[in-house]
């Protein structure tokens, strides 16, 4: 079975310095990757390569089996690709609108948008914050409606970049619990991040960023 995304030989440099000099990369569907790196290794650029957010010199990409032309990514990819950043942006509206943004943005509305938003609420247990500001959520809340408002997008991979490193205590514990839920339901992730609980979830398969190059541990 071919892979779900797979990307040869990626460069990027800024000025003299090389970044990211990667001979391979291949994700399978079904499965989650966590990559490990110090600070401006370049794991989130790598990310935001990946998702079309950042150009990169990519000799071969292909994501569903399908070749694509890097930094130009057609719509239905671009749907199947979401990256969630370290410190999300919430829109100054509600919690069900940001959740829901993404469906509304597609197209889908009424009934079925009001539903899969709803699914998303409860599933990221964020009920109780209905009617409180996005510009009033703690860190650890709007980490959690940023997963809920990219899974209720049913992605075929998610880019999830350092999603615990700025939460301690309680607010970590949430949003690793619903990571640990994703990668259970087996869905795709490709992770960004220090955090050891992360890195040793059942499952998790660990790439390490160093001086360009990625090195499955």
């Amino acid at each position: 079975m071919s892979p779900l995304l797979k990307l040869d030989h990626l460069r990027k440099s800024y000025g003299r310095r090389r970044l990211l000099d990667l001979d391979r990369l291949e994700i399978e569907a079904g499965h989650a990757y966590a990559v490990t790196g110090d600070n401006g290794a370049g794991k989130t650029t790598l990310l935001r390569i990946l998702a079309g957010l950042e150009p990169g010199e990519i000799a071969g990409f292909e994501f569903c089996g399908l070749p694509l032309s890097h930094g130009r990514l057609p719509d239905d990819v671009r749907h199947d690709i979401v990256y969630v950043h370290q410190h999300p942006y919430l829109f100054h509206t509600t919690v069900e609108h940001n959740i829901g943004y993404g469906l509304a943005a597609r197209g889908i509305a009424g009934a079925a948008r009001r539903r899969l938003t709803e699914e998303a609420i409860d599933w990221a247990g964020v009920d109780h914050l209905r009617g409180v500001s996005p510009a009033k959520l703690s860190g650890g809340e709007k980490q959690r409606v940023a997963l809920a408002r990219a899974r209720v997008l049913k992605p075929h991979l998610f880019l999830l970049d350092e999603p615990t490193a700025s939460l301690d205590g309680e607010a970590r514990g949430q949003a690793i619990a619903l990571i640990r839920q994703l990668v259970a339901d087996n869905v795709s992730l490709l992770i960004a991040c220090h955090d050891r609980e992360l890195i040793e979830l059942p499952g998790m398969r660990c790439f390490h960023l160093e001086n360009g190059k990625l090195v499955e541990a």
